[in-house]
């Protein structure tokens, strides 16, 4: 890497670090660290969602969708929209009304602890896995670009986000993310004036031979809805689905949200966060079109479409702005997860109202967590990083049908609720096994889980009359 690039890139991790540490004073409590004081501005938080949701694989995975296929992923950012606008109605107004630190107290206030532990649980596995291996992930593309070992590129990444969330907790990490967002953002809008400085034909042209090829076709009413997650349904309904349950029950993104000043601020954040990842999409999904004509179609190893561009098209100077960006997107999630695991942690499982330094140490363990299963498993081991990516969907319906069921002006004994969300769970496992695409999980978990759940309870009301009647 040139000495440029690597000037750039050590200058954005120097600065993060350093607005971190300088960030630490304004935090006297928990709740500050946690939930930035409940100040936080609302674009801020709308633009920390977004840059946390967008990992490095969507970085460089969606200019590869475009440069293979078309344009139908952009139907899942229709559902997104939709599904968080279900978020600020149908919950959002339930976690300001009791202003509560984590999500999973609505559960314990409806159903009991051991319901908002259990559901705090399946979050802290379901996080630490899907993040670790993200972690992993993104630093196999950081070797790919900087040369880097992939341990090195790990305890890097690790280390500079473990300081500034450390230091500045819930506050710096939003807006950290929000300029990180910036950065990834211009870095792809850049790379495209690149891409049509190196085509040999015109802007115009470029977008009449990408449309007479169909590579900018977005609805897709083609083969079998249960098996193609891009048709039409299947991706609306997926995607409304996805964004309700991960905007919704998944404490890492409700945090965020939880930390401005009231419900309408709340709303903003994550609505505009539906049309902020659209806009997203679309920046690298045309990226990727057009650096299908740039290579004249070549058939490149999957994800490394974008990559290679960066690699060997980009300036120095440019190409350093653009790894900076790769690294944003990583730290972005990291950090996040780092400081919600320990959120959920102290709300949920210690009783909350910690000090600052318990909150600092027990996210220290949360951070070398992540960087510990990071440096254990590499990128051959497949099996492991494929469940890590998909273990989401496996546990999003189970946990979203526990906040739908507290809805329910009804009681429910503890176990029918766990009978019912270890069931959500293991439909998921059958739906994969029958090849069902991914887009149906979290509607058939759901369902699964409350059908389930109010079944067993008639059974054991039933039998708790016929004992007491006897």
């Amino acid at each position: 890497m040139h000495w440029i690039d690597l000037l750039i890139v050590c200058s954005f991790l120097g600065g993060f670090a350093f607005y971190g540490i300088w960030q630490s004073k304004f935090n006297k409590s928990s709740d500050d660290y946690f939930l930035g004081g409940r100040n936080l501005p609302w674009p801020v938080a709308m633009f920390s969602i977004v840059a946390t949701e967008t990992s490095v694989l969507t970085f460089i995975s969606v200019p590869g969708l475009a440069y293979r296929g078309d344009w139908a992923f952009l139907q899942l950012s229709i559902g997104y929209i939709i599904g968080r606008i279900m978020v600020s109605i149908f919950l959002l107004p339930q976690y300001f009304k009791y202003g509560v630190s984590s999500i999973y107290e609505i559960l314990g206030n409806k159903f009991g602890i051991e319901i908002q532990k259990t559901a705090s649980g399946v979050f802290l596995i379901t996080r630490v896995l899907a993040d670790g291996v993200r972690f992993l992930a993104t630093a196999v593309i950081v070797q790919l670009v900087t040369g880097w070992s992939l341990p090195v590129s790990v305890i890097i990444i690790g280390l500079v986000t473990l300081i500034y969330t450390l230091s500045g907790g819930i506050r710096t990490i939003v807006w950290i993310d929000s300029l990180q967002f910036i950065l990834y953002l211009t870095g792809g809008i850049l790379s495209i004036f690149f891409i049509l400085n190196y085509l040999d034909q015109s802007f115009l042209s470029s977008i009449k031979y990408l449309y007479e090829s169909s590579k900018l076709s977005i609805f897709d009413f083609y083969g079998n809805p249960l098996i193609n997650p891009y048709f039409f349904i299947s991706a609306i309904l997926g995607g409304i689905l996805l964004s309700f349950s991960s905007h919704g029950v998944d404490y890492m993104m409700v945090q965020r949200v939880l930390g401005t000043k009231d419900l309408s601020s709340a709303k903003k954040a994550m609505v505009g966060s539906g049309f902020f990842v659209a806009i997203q999409f679309i920046i690298f999904l045309f990226a990727g079109s057009l650096i299908f004509i740039l290579f004249n179609g070549s058939e490149l190893e999957q994800d490394r479409e974008f990559t290679t561009f960066i690699i060997n098209y980009l300036p120095v100077g440019v190409k350093g702005l653009l790894l900076a960006g790769v690294l944003s997107a990583a730290m972005s999630t990291l950090s996040s997860s780092i400081n919600s695991l320990s959120s959920s942690v102290i709300n949920d499982w210690m009783g909350g109202n910690k000090t600052i330094k318990e909150s600092q140490f027990i996210s220290l363990l949360w951070g070398m967590i992540l960087i510990l299963i990071a440096l254990l498993f590499d990128e051959s081991d497949s099996a492991i990083v494929i469940v890590g990516l998909q273990i989401a969907s496996f546990t999003y319906g189970g946990l979203l049908g526990l906040f739908l069921l507290s809805r329910l002006d009804r009681k429910f004994n503890k176990y029918s609720l766990l009978l019912g969300l270890v069931s959500s769970f293991l439909i998921v496992f059958y739906l994969k096994l029958i090849g069902l695409s991914w887009t149906w999980f979290i509607l058939v978990s759901v369902i699964t889980n409350i059908v389930i759940t109010i079944f067993s309870q008639a059974i054991i009301e039933h039998y708790s009359r016929k004992n007491v009647s006897e």
